[in-house]
């Protein structure tokens, strides 16, 4: 596998070779300077219970979101490596028998760090389901 030449590659690359981010079932749409975009769809074995989506699955969706966000765009740091240190999240209303997107900007980035937000929303209707801020690492 050859080195990606900017940061957005570099996710293009990772996100469907990742085992958790395949098991979500999670999809990049679209990434670009200081964004992404990515789907999640619905899967019946990430319920909680009936067909509520479960809440550990929407973090889950949040942390990757933060990822994307702060890996997108031209930069790549000499070390393909990073972390999220730190996340908050608000839920807003169920994700019911439904794909969302998770959509994710990156707010500020410094040298290494980089604080990017989310906002997981129902596919089609944007209807806001949860939202979170954090902070993510790179190198």
């Amino acid at each position: 596998m050859t080195a990606p030449n900017t940061g957005s590659e570099a996710m293009t690359m990772f996100l469907p070779s990742s085992p958790f981010v395949r098991h979500m079932g999670i999809e990049l749409v679209e990434i670009s300077e200081g964004s992404a975009r990515l789907r999640m769809p619905f899967k019946a074995d990430l319920v909680t219970v009936g067909e509520m989506v479960h809440g550990g699955a929407l973090v889950s969706c949040i942390d990757i979101g933060i990822m994307a966000a702060a890996w997108s765009g031209e930069r790549v740091p000499d070390k393909l490596r990073g972390v999220t240190i730190s996340m908050a999240v608000e839920f807003v209303e169920p994700a019911q028998a439904e794909s969302i997107d998770i959509v994710g900007t990156r707010v500020r980035a410094g040298r290494r760090l980089s604080t990017c937000s989310v906002d997981i929303v129902a596919t089609g209707s944007e209807r806001l389901i949860a939202t979170g801020i954090g902070t993510y690492q790179m190198g």
